[in-house]
């Protein structure tokens, strides 16, 4: 089984080392950023298994950062668990309404951070979503895998959301602008063309047995996902 992936996202390089110095002999695998913009470019590139996010950041709060990723579906199943100094009630209610999973004040014991994380993982397993198959072709969000015909498909992690994106949104067309919102979130700033170059990605990937034609071009609008060729 592959190990967690944590996201710590903190502006305090003090509190970043000592969390990595608990989490790492704990079985963690460990990806950090100081704000919002690095933060939201790592989940991009790489879902993580659960967020450990700051409250307070020079350039965006971490309540607005759980909302953007609540609100997108790629990131929507993100466990997030906010760290902050505010202790008020209030503050607490404000945070788990944004969308965190838990809330831990500082300072804080490591020992309780790892419980706190394993209980939030543990929680987030307990829900994860059923592998989707259509005519053969199988995405399973649990293990992260794509098999076509019980054979595995390798693909990057970019491709696998936009492919968990069309499997679950079958039959629709969507513009390039609406798969960067749904695929890479609205708060990232790519080229439309970017969409096409990993649309070449995906198709190569599935192109065993014909099953890159389920990733169809609308001529003068974008891209549907059918097994309706």
């Amino acid at each position: 089984m592959s190990k967690p992936n944590i996201l710590i996202v903190e502006d305090e390089p003090a509190i970043r080392e000592m969390v990595a110095m608990a989490l790492t002999p704990a079985g963690f695998v460990l990806s950090e950023a100081c704000n919002a913009k690095d933060a939201l470019n790592l989940v991009s590139d790489n879902i993580p298994s659960l967020i450990l996010l700051d409250w307070m950041l020079p350039d965006m709060s971490g309540l607005d950062i759980a909302r953007r990723l609540k609100r997108n579906e790629s990131t929507q199943d993100i466990p997030i668990i906010m760290l902050t100094a505010r202790v008020d009630e209030n503050d607490k209610i404000r945070g788990l309404e944004a969308g965190s999973d838990d809330y831990i004040t500082k300072p804080f014991s490591t020992r309780e951070l790892i419980a706190r994380i394993n209980a939030v993982l543990r929680r987030s397993n307990n829900t994860l979503k059923q592998a989707i198959n259509i005519d053969g072709l199988e995405l399973n969000p649990n293990t992260h895998r794509v098999t076509i015909d019980n054979e595995a498909v390798t693909m990057g992690p970019t491709e696998f959301r936009l492919l968990r994106f069309f499997m679950t949104h079958p039959e629709r067309v969507y513009t390039r602008n609406q798969l960067i919102d749904h695929v890479w979130g609205g708060n990232v700033y790519i080229d439309e063309r970017t969409v096409d170059v990993h649309i070449r990605r995906l198709r190569k990937a599935l192109n065993p047995q014909d099953f890159s034609k389920m990733v169809q071009t609308v001529r003068g609008t974008g891209y549907r996902f059918s097994n309706k060729v």
